[in-house]
């Protein structure tokens, strides 16, 4: 394998940019739209998110947050009894009234988020209205923002998309005739975000901005001038949103590996007219450990097998990372969604003839998976224990959104994931 900095000059052939995409559309097995909550109310350290749902609806955020009872976190779920379900309550006067509770009983709420989920779909319980409702009671001490984070209508990392194309709008203009800066759409843990502004800092970019930011005020301005990076693939709406703003949106590898995240800079260095030299000199030492770090991993995986399910749309940038860095063998890369135009420089880098398949039938897909025996399948949590019980080793990809992965100092703990399973299963068949 050669380090990720002379990849650069690499590129040689197209990968599976025109490779025919396999559509399956039958049974899923993913999470909804909701579980991205457990990241965002880290990040956004002023916004709350009010779920109206089900009890169903609550356990499933305790359970994937671990949140203790006497935490306060930043969400919570506005229960629909069963009178709300069978229309013998208004539903509006009672959320306007745990809505008013909520900002009295907790005033450092700046931004407050009603997240619709299958029961307020199925009730058809018109969200956006009420945030309408709401916003202007409560504005400006309090902006209020509605999404879907419903199972029947998003997956898994659906619901950051929506969560953050309904903070476009609030994104202040940019000043007339300003100078060109850069926004870096995706939520990152705030370790990763710390070490990407220090190096575009140090390559003399100035101007950068993070979407979603900590607080609602510090939201950065959007405008022609503003060049946009995705630090997600899944930010379809989002990347939509900001566009029609007048930003221009960068084409780049997402920041996974050493690779990907050298790829990532390259791209708006070259956009802010970086000399070579400098981004060179800002970015070896981090590449050099990256591709320490890496070493080890590469011994345990090379030529290892692995069939990646659909769940949180990172698959197929994983699955470059798994291929060209630690040199497994795709068998099957499976995604919920595939947006070919963000994912664009990611599929150059596939090998030729990958099998990628959109959407899922996941009772045809377990049989392609069973009949292939990889030595580790990439799944939800949903699949993992049967296939477990099945004699497969599985690797959780919830654990791809809950664990920092994105930079150079993450590639040694992005590749210990994968690694850690098969070790697992070679402990225990001692």
């Amino acid at each position: 394998m050669t380090p990720a900095t002379d990849t650069l000059a690499r590129a040689g052939s197209a990968g599976c940019t025109d490779a025919p995409i396999i559509q399956e559309r039958g049974q899923r097995e993913v999470f909804c739209g909701l579980t991205s909550i457990v990241w965002l109310h880290r990040k956004m350290q002023d916004a709350f998110f009010l779920v109206v749902g089900s009890r169903t609806c609550a356990h499933l955020l305790q359970s994937a947050a671990g949140v203790m009872i006497f935490a306060e976190p930043r969400f919570a779920t506005a229960i629909m009894e069963e009178r709300d379900l069978a229309g013998l309550a208004d539903a509006n006067e009672e959320l306007d009234r745990v809505v008013a509770r909520l900002l009295e009983r907790r005033p450092d709420i700046r931004a407050l988020f009603l997240v619709g989920s299958c029961p307020s779909e199925v009730i058809k319980l018109d969200l956006k209205r009420a945030a309408g409702r709401l916003d202007r009671a409560f504005a400006p001490r309090v902006r209020v923002f509605n999404y879907s984070g419903s199972g029947i209508e998003t997956t898994f990392t659906e619901g950051e998309d929506a969560a953050l194309a309904a903070l476009v709008p609030q994104m202040p203009d940019e000043a007339p005739g300003a100078a060109p800066s850069l926004l870096v759409a995706g939520t990152l843990p705030d370790v990763v975000e710390d070490q990407f502004r220090r190096l575009f800092a140090d390559m003399g970019i100035a101007r950068v901005g993070f979407l979603p930011a900590p607080r609602l005020a510090d939201l950065p301005s959007v405008g022609p001038s503003t060049r946009v990076l995705l630090a997600q693939p899944f930010l379809r709406d989002t990347a939509r949103a900001l566009e029609e703003r007048g930003a221009s949106l960068l084409s780049a590898p997402l920041p996974v590996g050493a690779e990907g995240t050298t790829r990532w800079l390259q791209t708006a260095a070259t956009a802010f007219l970086v000399p070579r030299e400098l981004f060179q000199n800002v970015t070896a030492a981090g590449a050099a450990r990256a591709e320490r770090a890496l070493l080890r991993h590469r011994t345990a995986l090379a030529g290892r097998r692995v069939f990646l399910f659909p769940d949180s749309q990172m698959e197929v940038p994983i699955a470059r990372f798994l291929h060209r860095e630690l040199g497994m063998e795709l068998v099957e890369v499976g995604t919920p969604y595939l947006h070919r135009t963000h994912l664009a420089a990611e599929l150059a880098l596939l090998p030729e003839g990958t099998r990628i398949v959109e959407g899922q039938d996941v009772d045809r897909q377990l049989d392609r998976c069973r009949q292939a025996a990889p030595d580790l399948v990439v799944c939800g949590l949903g699949l993992a224990n049967p296939l477990e019980a099945e004699g497969m080793t599985t690797k959780w990809s919830i654990e791809l959104m809950f664990t920092p992965i994105q930079g150079y100092e993450q590639a040694g703990d992005l590749a210990e994931l994968f690694t850690r399973p098969l070790a697992r299963r070679q402990r225990l068949a001692v």
